[in-house]
């Protein structure tokens, strides 16, 4: 028996993992409990730790969706809740498996977490191994020529558009997966949080079929002239979904890939785009995936960006502590009309559009002088689709102190951005 780890890619399809383990028991599969892979999602409380009521609800819901997949094909999904290091090779012995297969992470805490599993299961003399799944290109393979990992976009993203990108992988066959009886999952009120205020978007790789397929077939199209605009439903909405692994980065490629077919044949009638302009709006949003990759090689090789000013400077900034302009800016009672706007939606969607993103945060920096880390942790909490590399990357762009940060003296104007973006 193989287990499979789930962390998060609570997916079945398009995950590398998961067709690693399949593969080795492919076969060699009676359809007993004894055999086949054995899915197992552990409640992490580190990783809780850094949680928030939006995400927690967000996580269950992919994590019910994911559930009701396997009993489909089935099997089950096991949960637990404690220490991985623990767990693991607790549930190897009891379900007699000979190895553990996971996706591998990014994060310095992933990362710690991993080399304790490892050392705990070869303790336990079980096999492990790690699998390359949540991004294109890992972190190392896309360097300077020097061989020094990039610290500017502009000539990574060059490199990632010219590189080849592996294809979506199927799910794998229902024959190889272990016929087990899961045990129900946890309220979100047994993991110690509440139901979030926001009213969280559905989760579950069916969700996200229906965004892709959605935004392949208009937005995408008009993505470049529209997606600074919020009101016009120019973007994918995909975040959430690719931070959950509620669907596969191949997959969301492979399907604008497609979509640049269409409109490369002339195939696609977008009032006011011609079949140039969609091409350049097809790569712009692939560029947003560079750049989310970007952003986790950065976190790769300097884990401390979560909690350091990725730039030094000769003197320390100077930040300002004003608890009641803080408030405010949560609140979204500043009296300036798109930054309050954005942090209401945040608070009524746990998602804010990303335009509206850069300004709030460009607000929290240059005009209130608040330090970036009070932001950053503000939308850790809020944000259904919080993502460690892409939030500490956008957060510390805004505030000039990280890669590819925007020169110190500019500043989102929120008056001339309001009026540009959304006068209404």
């Amino acid at each position: 028996m193989q287990i499979f780890w789930h962390r998060d890619d609570l997916r079945a399809t398009d995950n590398r993992g998961l067709a690693a383990a399949a593969d080795a028991v492919a076969g060699d599969t009676d359809g007993s409990a004894d055999s086949g892979v054995l899915p197992v999602f552990v409640f992490d409380d580190d990783v809780l730790e850094y949680a928030g009521d939006a995400r927690v609800r967000y996580m269950l819901d992919a994590l019910d969706s994911l559930r009701a997949w396997y009993r489909d094909h089935g099997s089950d999904l096991v949960v637990a809740r404690g220490d991985p290091a623990a767990i693991l090779p607790d549930l190897a012995a009891e379900y007699g498996a000979d190895r553990v297969v996971w996706n591998k992470g990014y994060s310095g805490l992933a990362r710690d977490r991993d080399d304790r599993v490892r050392g705990a299961l070869d303790d336990a003399g079980v096999g492990f191994e790690s699998v390359h799944d949540a991004i294109f290109h890992e972190p190392g393979s896309i360097t300077t020529n020097a061989g020094d990992p990039y610290s500017v976009f502009t000539y990574f993203g060059r490199k990632w558009h010219d590189r080849p990108k592996a294809d979506p992988i199927d799910a794998p066959d229902a024959a190889t997966l272990a016929d087990v009886d899961g045990d129900p999952l946890p309220t979100i009120e047994d993991l110690g949080f509440s139901e979030p205020d926001a009213d969280v978007e559905p989760a579950g790789t069916d969700h996200a079929r229906e965004r892709l397929d959605a935004f392949c077939s208009d937005g995408i199209y008009r993505y470049d002239e529209d997606r600074d605009y919020p009101t016009r439903d120019a973007v994918s909405r995909l975040s959430a979904h690719l931070k959950w692994g509620t669907v596969g980065v191949r997959e969301v490629y492979a399907a604008t890939e497609a979509a640049r077919e269409r409109a490369e044949a002339g195939a696609v009638d977008v009032e006011g785009f011609t079949p140039e302009e969609q091409v350049d709006s097809i790569e712009e949003f692939q560029s947003q995936l560079a750049w989310r990759e970007f952003y986790t090689h950065v976190l790769y090789f300097n884990p401390e960006v979560v909690t350091e000013n990725y730039k030094e400077y000769e003197n320390d900034i100077q930040w300002r502590d004003d608890p009641e302009e803080l408030r405010a800016w949560k609140r979204g009672e500043t009296g300036y009309p798109i930054v309050d706007a954005g942090m209401r939606q945040l608070r009524n969607e746990a998602y804010m559009h990303n335009r509206v993103r850069m300004i709030v945060a460009s607000f929290l920096t240059k005009d209130l002088q608040v330090d970036w880390r009070a932001g950053y942790a503000h939308f850790r909490e809020h944000l259904a689709d919080h993502d460690t590399a892409n939030d500490n990357g956008g957060w510390q762009w805004a505030a000039s102190t990280g890669t590819d940060a925007q020169p110190y003296f500019r500043i989102f104007n929120p008056m001339t951005q309001g009026e540009r973006y959304d006068p209404d």
